[in-house]
């Protein structure tokens, strides 16, 4: 089983410390640094090589939801996961659209956090189902009117197929079930996905789709 590397950026001293020691207790994770803030974002990044990183929504400085976007233009490969103690549909709109690929809540009992943690590396978008309609409604106010323009991309019929399933915050594996292919072969259109709409994250392709009604 691969080691997941977690990069943490939280402020708060003693829920970082914590995640950190959660994070190096558990097989199959290691904590690749943990920081205060965000004001040496893209160095702690290049520093640490992480796999996922853990974000706080809410930091001095340089807020979480600022921190994405400056990641993602220089790591787009890296899962980011935001984490924030209440529910501002603001600022978890905006974290989606600059890049991240999930959210989850600073009170998620900690083996969660893991599994989290785990999913968003193989792929998926970790949501509670709450959650996950509060953001599909999000996406549709904040672009309501837009031109349809589901041609411009040149996507295929499978292509929209497995786009429409990315939108519904499906992990990897099961669009692989539900479009009877291979996880590798699933691997292969969303990569094409992301080449033909000119984005780097599974996040943006959904924003990308939403707005511009191509599912």
């Amino acid at each position: 089983m691969k080691n997941i590397r977690v990069l943490i950026f939280e402020d708060n001293r003693r829920l970082r410390e914590g995640l950190v020691q959660l994070i190096n207790s558990n097989e199959g994770f290691s904590c690749a640094g943990a920081f205060s803030h965000c004001l040496n974002a893209v160095k702690n990044t290049r520093d640490t090589a992480p796999d996922v990183i853990l974000m706080d929504i809410e930091m001095p400085g340089i807020s979480g939801v600022e921190a994405v976007k400056i990641v993602k233009e220089k790591f787009p490969e890296v899962k980011i996961l935001m984490e924030t103690i209440f529910d501002d549909n603001d600022k978890i709109f905006h974290s989606i659209c600059n890049g991240a690929e999930g959210y989850i809540l600073k009170n998620t009992p900690p083996l969660q956090i893991l599994a989290h943690i785990r999913e968003i590396y193989e792929g998926g978008a970790p949501m509670t189902p709450s959650i996950a309609s509060k953001m599909l409604n999000l996406f549709k106010n904040h672009v309501r009117g837009g031109e349809k323009t589901s041609d411009e991309f040149n996507l295929s019929d499978r292509e929209k197929e497995i786009l429409k399933c990315l939108v519904d915050g499906m992990s990897y594996k099961l669009i692989a079930d539900t479009c009877f292919i291979s996880a590798a072969t699933v691997s292969g259109h969303i990569q094409n996905i992301y080449k033909k709409l000119h984005v780097h994250s599974k996040s943006e392709a959904v924003v990308k789709a939403i707005k511009r009604r191509l599912v």
